[in-house]
């Protein structure tokens, strides 16, 4: 009867063993719209608008913020493993430029190293007024009402 435990015992720690590992699988994800090669080929500068543009690959993920000519196709595939930071593995931003007359006039593709790691700056904007202890704001109130300052139905 002893080596049946031990093999069901074996098996149990196995298994646990299967599931912490499928647990720790790295989450991918694609975010945006990823055009196809073929329809980015349909595109053609001086010749294709802003109508064809739409038909082939459909509303934009942005428009240019200061010139509107612009549309932006943005995607972005990740991988995160467990509780770290996500990892940008492929990233793609194809740009096609308008002129006035909604004609387009070139289209543009950029990839992951044509990006730019900007870094933010971390500062705290002081505020003006006092800092209270622990005590100050447990305490702090006691004695700064009287009766006449209680609202209907308090004495």
């Amino acid at each position: 009867m002893r080596p049946r435990k031990l093999s069901l015992g074996l098996l149990a720690g196995l298994v646990t063993g299967f599931l912490a590992l499928g647990a720790c699988a790295p989450l991918s994800d694609v975010q945006g719209h990823v055009p196809d090669e073929e329809q980015i080929a349909k595109i053609e500068p001086k010749l294709s608008n802003q109508g064809d543009v739409l038909r082939l690959l459909g509303s934009p993920s942005n428009v240019g913020t200061f010139e509107i000519t612009t549309w932006y196709y943005i995607s972005k595939q990740t991988e995160t493993f467990a509780f770290f930071e996500k990892d940008i593995l492929q990233q793609q931003v194809l740009a096609i430029s308008f002129s006035k007359t909604g004609i387009v006039q070139s289209v543009e593709r950029y990839g992951l190293d044509d990006a730019r790691k900007i870094e933010l700056v971390e500062r705290v904007t002081p505020t003006r007024g006092k800092e209270l202890g622990l005590f100050q704001q447990i305490f702090g109130n006691i004695g700064r009402f009287t009766g006449q300052d209680a609202g209907p139905g308090m004495p």
